[in-house]
């Protein structure tokens, strides 16, 4: 039996989408939602960065473009592709939400979002150590999101994907449309499992 679920796909697919509108159609059945997305952030229709929103929509800075002008100041700078990662503003918003993920409140179902275990987040050490609490944990079930397998493998990302108790959906641009009702189907027998 699955216990959580993670969706796949190419960038700009539309997994976050999927990811809010099934959050949408688990809380309009009384589950509780918690967690956050990642979501871009565009500047005159261009790409410079992406932040963290919680679900109850708290923002904090993921990544901006790397401005060449600003020196890092000596402490040391994560970086993907033309992006500097914001570890301290990430972990400032996405670390609280799992010290509540793993403990019942006694409302019993409960879905943790991660959206997305991705190599940004993976910088931060004890994000990784949230993320494992959170999938051993028995009082939610995470509803979350990995990149395709491309290039050097990401240890975590390949542990949630071989994981026995998580379904994982590869999302297209053919079958984004078709994917909610399964996917909350599939979400909603884990969560009667975790109740």
């Amino acid at each position: 039996m699955f216990k959580h679920v993670f969706l796949t796909g190419p960038p700009g697919v539309g997994k976050t989408t999927l990811v809010q509108k099934a959050c949408e159609a688990l809380a309009s059945s009384g589950a509780g939602v918690e967690g956050f997305y990642t979501e871009e952030v565009r500047e005159g229709g261009r790409r410079v960065g992406f932040d963290v929103v919680t679900v109850t929509g708290q923002r904090g800075q993921l990544s901006r473009i790397r401005d060449v002008s600003a020196a890092p100041h000596g402490r040391r700078e994560y970086t993907v592709g033309q992006y500097v990662v914001d570890l301290p503003a990430f972990e400032n918003v996405a670390l609280p939400l799992f010290r509540n993920a793993g403990s019942a409140d006694g409302g019993g179902r409960k879905v943790f979002v991660i959206d997305e275990i991705g190599k940004m987040e993976l910088f931060s050490q004890p994000f990784i150590r949230a993320v494992r609490q959170t999938l051993g944990s028995s009082s939610c079930s995470v509803l979350g999101t990995i990149p395709v397998p491309k290039g050097k493998p990401l240890g975590l990302v390949e542990e949630v994907r071989s994981r026995t108790d998580v379904k994982v959906f590869t999302v297209s641009k053919e079958n984004r449309n078709s994917l909610l009702p399964e996917i909350v189907l599939t979400l909603e027998s884990c969560l009667k499992q975790t109740a």
